[in-house]
Formats: C-alpha cells, sequence, structure tokens
C-alpha cells in the first residue's frame, strides 16, 4: 500500500503522464488503484509494471480505462476541470454546512442496555435531566441559522419519548419558523419504542416523523442485550410496536440496528432471520462504541476487530444469499460504503465524511442547552470530558460556536486526506477522519492510525467488498445496485424491459 509519486511526472518524450493515485495488493496478484475522485480500477501484477513503468499500449483497453478514470493524462484526455468537477461532487457534502441536527430531549430511560453508549439515567430521576421548552425553543432558533437548505432533525436520549411534549413543540416550533425560510425539513425519532402508544403514532403520521429503533435478533440474544431498568424483557413490546409503526406510517419509515455483542457472534443467520420476519428492509450491523456504559462493560461484551469483521462477513454472505433468492434486503453500512464507491455521490454518514463531519455535517444540543459537535462529542462530555462542547444555545451566538477554537480543532485533524496513515491509504476516497473518536480511544484528536481498530475495522471491511468488486460476479454487482437504489431486483429488471 503506498502513494505512487511519479519522478518523471514532468518529461515530455512520455506518452502518457500520472494523475495522482494510490494502490494496494490484495489477495493474489491483482492490484487496486484509486484516485482523488474515488474511481477505482483492478490491475494484473504484469499491467500494473507496465504502467508504472510507462510502456501500456495507447491502443488498450486498460490504458483506455486509466485515462477515462482519471489516472493518466495525454493529449488526448479531457480537461482536469472534469477531474475538478467531480472531486467537488464527491466532497460536496460539506455545501451548506451543518444538515443533521440531534436534540437530546432527556437523559433518562427505561432500559439498562448492556452497552448504552451514554450515560443514562434512571426513568424516576426527575425533570433535571429534560430538556425545557425554553432550551428546546432557542435549539431550534440556533438550527435555522444554519446555511443549509435541508435539514434533519433527530431526537434522541436517553429514551426520547419521556419527554414526548417537548418533541412535540420542537416539530411545530420547527415548522413555524420554516414558513419564512423554506427550508427542506424532515424528522426521526431515535426510541426503543416501549413507550410507543397511539396518540404518537397519529402524531408522528401527520407530522411525517420517520422512526429509528433498535433490534439485536432473536428473543433471547436482544433480551439478553437490552432489558428493562427492572430487568423485564423488550423483545415483546419493540417487535409488537415495529408492526403498529409499520402499519400506521408505513414500512419505509421504521428502521432499525442492531450493536453487536460477544453473545451476537454465533448468531449472524439467526438475526437476520429476525429482520426478515418482521419485514425489515434493512439491517445497520453496528460495532460496539468506546463511550458511555460500553466502555465499563466491554470485557464482558466486548471482542476483536477480527471477531467483529469476521462476523460482519457472515452477516453480508447470508444477506446475499438472501438476494440472490429474489427478496430484496440489504445491510445498511455496506450500502453507505457502496455509494461512496460506485457512485460520486457522498453520504451524510458522520464517521465516513472527509473533511470531518463533526461539528460541520452534525451539531447536537444536549437537554441543558449545551451544543456539542457530534453525538459522541456529547458522550464524551457525559464521561467528563467537554473537550468538543462548543457553547451553549443559552449564552452563545452561531458565530460564537461556529468559529470557535473547538470547531478549528475538528478542521485541523479532520481531513483524512492530509493525515499520516491516512494520506498514503488506498480506501482513503471512501473513508473518514473522526478525530473525536480517535481523541476518546487514544488522547489525541489527530490519531495514530497504527494503533487505530477504526481504521483496521474500516481497512478489513473495504477490501472485503472490493474482494467482490474484484471477482466480477455480475450477479453481486446487480445486488449491491439495487442497495443504493434501494430498489428490489425485480423492479431494476421491470424497468430494463420496458
Amino acid at each position: 500500500m503506498n502513494v505512487f509519486h511519479p519522478i518523471e511526472f514532468y518529461k515530455s518524450n512520455c506518452e502518457y503522464q500520472f494523475l495522482p493515485f494510490r494502490f494496494r495488493r490484495l489477495n493474489g496478484s491483482r492490484y487496486l488503484l484509486t484516485n482523488i475522485v474515488g474511481e477505482f480500477i483492478f490491475l494484473d501484477a504484469n499491467d500494473f509494471c507496465k504502467f508504472r513503468k510507462r510502456e501500456l499500449s495507447n491502443k488498450s483497453e486498460i490504458y483506455r480505462d486509466l485515462r477515462a478514470k482519471g489516472f493518466l493524462i495525454d493529449e488526448h484526455s479531457a480537461h482536469l476541470d472534469i477531474l475538478a468537477s467531480r472531486l467537488w461532487t464527491k466532497k460536496s457534502i460539506i455545501k451548506g454546512f451543518t444538515k443533521l441536527h440531534i436534540f437530546v430531549l432527556t437523559l433518562r430511560c427505561n432500559c439498562s442496555c448492556t452497552y448504552c453508549q451514554v450515560t443514562r439515567q434512571d426513568e424516576d430521576s426527575g425533570d433535571s435531566y429534560d430538556m425545557s421548552i425554553e432550551t428546546a425553543r432557542k435549539s431550534v432558533e440556533l438550527m435555522m441559522q444554519s446555511p443549509s437548505d435541508d435539514i434533519t432533525i433527530e431526537f434522541q436520549g436517553g429514551e426520547p419519548l419521556l419527554n414526548y411534549p417537548v418533541l412535540k413543540e420542537i416539530v411545530y416550533y420547527a415548522k413555524k419558523l420554516n414558513s419564512s425560510v423554506g427550508k427542506n425539513l424532515s424528522f426521526v425519532v431515535c426510541t426503543n419504542l416501549s413507550r410507543l402508544d397511539d396518540e404518537m403514532l397519529a402524531f408522528f403520521e401527520k407530522e411525517k416523523v420517520s422512526i429509528s429503533t433498535s433490534l439485536d435478533g432473536p428473543e433471547d440474544l436482544h433480551n439478553r442485550n437490552r432489558c428493562r431498568n427492572v430487568r423485564t424483557a423488550t423483545y415483546d413490546v419493540v417487535t409488537r410496536n415495529i408492526r403498529k409503526a409499520q402499519e400506521a406510517l408505513g414500512r419505509q419509515s421504521v428502521s432499525a440496528l442492531m450493536t453487536t455483542t460477544r453473545d451476537s457472534l454465533p448468531y449472524a443467520k439467526q438475526i437476520v432471520d429476525e429482520y426478515l420476519h418482521l419485514d425489515l428492509g434493512s439491517m445497520f450491523v453496528r460495532a460496539l462504541n468506546p463511550y458511555g456504559y460500553a466502555v465499563k462493560t466491554r470485557k464482558a461484551i466486548g471482542y476483536s476487530v477480527e471477531d467483529f469483521v469476521n462476523f460482519y462477513k457472515n452477516v453480508l454472505d447470508y444477506i446475499l444469499k438472501v438476494n440472490k433468492s429474489g427478496r430484496f434486503f440489504s445491510e445498511a453500512y455496506s450500502t453507505l460504503l457502496l455509494r461512496k464507491i460506485l457512485t460520486p455521490w457522498p453520504v451524510g454518514f458522520v464517521d465516513l465524511q472527509s473533511p470531518t463531519g463533526n461539528g460541520f455535517a452534525v451539531t447536537v444540543y444536549n437537554y441543558d442547552g449545551d451544543v456539542y459537535a457530534s453525538d459522541e462529542s456529547r458522550m464524551l462530555a457525559e464521561m467528563g470530558d467537554s473537550k468538543f462542547r462548543l457553547g451553549s444555545v443559552h449564552y452563545d451566538s452561531y458565530k460564537d460556536i461556529y468559529f470557535s477554537k473547538t470547531i478549528q480543532c475538528l478542521a485541523g485533524n479532520g481531513i483524512a486526506e492530509c493525515l499520516a496513515g491516512c494520506s498514503d491509504c488506498v480506501f482513503v476516497p471512501y473513508c473518514g477522519a473522526d478525530p473525536v473518536r480517535h481523541y476518546a480511544t487514544q488522547h489525541d484528536e489527530y490519531g495514530n492510525r497504527a494503533l487505530s481498530d477504526f481504521c483496521k475495522k474500516h481497512k478489513m471491511i473495504f477490501e472485503h467488498i472490493f474482494g467482490f468488486l474484484k471477482e466480477g460476479n455480475e450477479e453481486i454487482e446487480e445486488i449491491f445496485w439495487s442497495w443504493i437504489q434501494e430498489r428490489s431486483l425485480e423492479q431494476i429488471h421491470v424497468d430494463r424491459e420496458n
């Protein structure tokens, strides 16, 4: 794995010149090459040797592919402005600045999940851990100053439905202020579903609020991971309310993720089957996070990076079999990666952004009015470290918050293409810097990639996905495109025939 720095780039007697690229030898003798606009190509060892020695025939198909994708330039190449435009498209996530705005309505929760990544408070702790109407309104007013035309408001906790009146107030107040601004607003509530009732569902349907919940697999596994504070099971209520929400809001408005614990590792197939049984169109496979109670319980429920990636591969392999059998079902994290690899468009997932999404793509308004650069930043503060606190909706202006030294620190350590260990990585066009995570795990926002589990995990996952693409299996590639388009293979085939 290296960056190719062409020594003879400017020699005029060469038929072609190199444009910047990175490369990595995959299993066997094949090389993966990527460039700054996210294009990729596979070369065998012989062709790679010819390319780097500038001995490729300009009549060959490989030569034409390398030129079209921006790996080399000659007298017949398109103007470099086209490549610059493609790079801007790839980085266009920064246009408009902050799009995702997370409102932490309460720290109170009625569950005691083994891997909880926040410092939750008991349900009966009182309203001192709840966002007030005043704080909610000030947060909305700050949010509406974002230059972005597209705003997603995400409600989190604790369990946000424990502070349902303030959730409603935020929806109403945001829409009221937006009537004179005209932004595109969307709403999602992240809930364990235990407090969902018919009144809430009617409100969500009317105001177009979607639901994101957690389902860790079959009943026994889910109840081991996610139990009530009084140690009662949650599986029955979450599955019952998933169905109710699907019926009221539509299947596409209800999504779920699972968090992987040590107990999950042997049950890849069974976990997927649970999602299929509930007619959920996708699942998001998440590893443990280094925040909150998850840090304290890691010895009991944790695993190695290799264990997680092997589990992830097993899940992905089984989901591909499901799709080959004719049923549409996707893995959401793979879909995010595939969008970055196979399309010119960026994705809004904060962990995979460069420049970093912390503070630039996401803002968090805590229950007490404190503003943070990301959900992870807020979790760190609950653990006693407020390094990434940006300010307060009660005391600070928009300018104070977004031109602060903290934002400058994130910007300076948040461009993966400029970081040691990332700048020469073949996967950097598709990855992110994530300075908050590296600060949390290494006490250094710059981070040492050689010691980074984040880096190790993503390299292994990227290599697995590129392994599918390297094989040139048309059926699997067609499945991947169906995930990106969120359409079944049957729909794609019908459209093709028409």
